[in-house]
């Protein structure tokens, strides 16, 4: 069997600093300066929802409920995985991510979990058309901060 077809050193670090981008956007609650890196018709799942199908339905029910009740979201970039196809037009990105929780008494708690994103080139531009994004097992569910959204 053929090895995994992973990423030359120019595509994956790309992906890393995509990452980060979208990592600091989450950081700072800025919805505004994340959106325009998923495709509009994003499909999307995670902690809060089943698939969800479309940018601003994934805002209202994914980020809504994760990005101001949560802060210091960072992917681990070092253990990220970036695998293109054959004729670089997708890509699939799989890598572990750290935040932190607030339980309703406002202590804190460690809050890791593990993502996978599919992205599609179009006329030159990846953007991201799937992003699966969800707690490791026995992570509090719920995270009590209310951090303000910077750009809605």
């Amino acid at each position: 069997m053929s090895p995994l077809p992973e990423a030359d050193a120019a595509t994956r670090a790309y992906f890393i600093g995509w990452l980060e981008r979208f990592s600091g956007y989450v950081r700072d609650v800025d919805y505004a300066a994340a959106r325009p890196l998923f495709h509009p018709d994003v499909l999307a799942f995670g902690t809060h929802r089943d698939v969800i199908a479309g940018l601003p339905a994934w805002q209202a029910t994914q980020w809504d409920n994760v990005w101001p009740k949560t802060s210091d979201f960072r992917f681990d970039t070092g253990a990220a995985r970036v695998l293109v196809s054959a004729d670089n037009t997708m890509a699939t990105v799989v890598a572990p991510w750290s935040s932190t929780g607030y339980h309703a008494d406002g202590s804190r708690f460690d809050r890791p979990g593990r993502a996978s994103m599919i992205f599609h080139k179009d006329n030159g531009v990846w953007l991201c058309t799937h992003s699966h994004m969800s707690l490791n097992r026995g992570v509090p569910q719920q995270s009590f901060a209310n951090r303000p959204v910077k750009a809605k």
